[in-house]
């Protein structure tokens, strides 16, 4: 009898953290590998940030602290809410942890009974069936497409709602597709959820600054006041600050959820860092200018890899408005031979030929729920996107 629990076999391991594994493997044995495949800023996390968890380091704060986040971060969120999003939130109403995805993981576990339905629009982020499935719920998946830029509609939405859907998860802009609505979009699906009173909204802001060509950034809460008492609003550091390794994310709804989900994180991780968490304090409330600098090379960035894929035969890419990813079809692609015979027959076959052939690394669509296509994170130098997508197009003019 095996040892590993049968609950295990519901999921998979994180295919993101695949392909950058495979990448580094891959240029450890002297390949030329460019990877595209972490959804990770290449910047630098700033100089005070860094400087307050020194600082923290040499005046002790190195101790446990609250089970989810300390005071004084707690209320630097509330503050960066009210300021950032016009909503009011006390500090009760606040959960700190280890990243946005312990956020996600503890409402699931500390909300889903088996039977339960959690509502996600494909694409989605690779974590998110499989965080539901852990929780004991059912993903039940809401397609998009790319006519309509990877953004659920409202009656597409109202007809997955069953009487045991428990949430909405709800990601804007997008991890895959870089996809953000706008307020009157997110207005449709807010209204269709004031319908069902037995949904809930967890939302997963952690895009929320990098966003383009002036796209206004809004979440659920904040454009329809009456579901604030059934919203996780969740956010975090990691993007925007260029802070993924401090392992910092927040999320902020009614005080008897936020409760339940600092009672799953007491018997798991405890507290987030000490030292992470002063470091967040400072990304919260200090000098903020540099992310708008940052966004207008993400933007730059999103500009040269859009025009470079759609100039590749078989692929099709839209422009996002937020993220750093695009998301482009390569149906044109399928059916196609390699030099060596092999016939693309997915979109895993050519994500997985176009890393033997050109050392490009790519996420294959199926991953995310929806083929055929592949994942492009354009969050590195402009050097490495502009290789990369010459070899993507030196790739496809092979395929015959």
């Amino acid at each position: 009898m095996s040892i590993i629990a049968e609950s295990l076999s519901r999921i998979k391991p994180s295919v993101t953290i695949a392909v950058t594994t495979k990448a580094a493997e891959l240029r450890a044995a002297g390949r030329d590998v460019i990877g595209l495949g972490a959804g990770e800023p290449d910047f630098d996390t700033p100089e005070n940030i860094k400087a307050a968890a020194i600082r923290a380091i040499e005046e002790g704060k190195t101790k446990y602290t609250a089970v989810d986040g300390i005071i004084e971060l707690k209320q630097a969120i509330c503050n960066k809410f009210k300021r950032e999003n016009g909503l009011t939130y006390e500090t009760s109403q606040v959960t700190v942890g280890t990243g946005g995805k312990q956020i996600l993981y503890n409402a699931f576990v500390a909300t889903l009974n088996p039977g339960d339905e959690v509502i996600i629009p494909t694409p989605y982020w690779v974590s998110y069936p499989d965080m539901v499935l852990l929780g004991g719920g059912e993903p039940v998946f809401v397609s998009t497409t790319a006519e309509t830029n990877f953004k659920m509609q409202a009656a597409d939405l109202e007809a997955a709602i069953t009487p045991r859907t428990k949430w909405l998860i709800f990601n804007s802009p997008s991890n895959p597709s870089g996809a953000g609505y706008s307020r009157s979009e997110l207005k449709a699906i807010t209204d269709v959820l004031l319908k069902n009173p037995h949904v809930w909204v967890l939302t997963d802001d952690m895009y929320e600054h990098l966003v383009y060509d002036g796209f206004e950034f809004v979440t659920p809460a904040q454009v329809e006041p009456l579901l604030y008492d059934r919203t996780l609003t969740m956010n975090g550091v990691s993007k925007a600050y260029a802070m993924t390794g401090w392992r910092i994310g927040y999320g902020a709804g009614p005080v008897e959820l936020i409760k339940a989900m600092a009672k799953v994180q007491s018997q798991s991780t405890s507290n987030p860092s000490s030292i992470s968490q002063h470091a967040a304090l400072e990304a919260l409330e200090g000098p903020q200018d540099f992310i708008a600098e940052r966004a207008k090379a993400f933007e730059e960035r999103r500009d040269l890899v859009v025009s470079m894929l759609n100039q590749a035969a078989g692929l099709s890419c839209p422009k996002p408005e937020g993220a750093f990813y695009v998301y482009p079809s390569c149906a044109g692609c399928i059916g196609k031979k390699t030099p060596e015979g092999n016939i693309i027959e997915s979109d895993l076959d050519f994500a997985s030929a176009l890393l033997e052939a050109e050392g490009v690394a790519v996420v294959h669509g199926e991953a995310f729920g929806l083929s055929p296509h592949f994942r492009v994170s354009y969050a590195t130098s402009t050097e490495a996107l502009t290789e990369a997508c010459n070899r993507i197009q030196r790739f496809c003019a092979s395929l015959s």
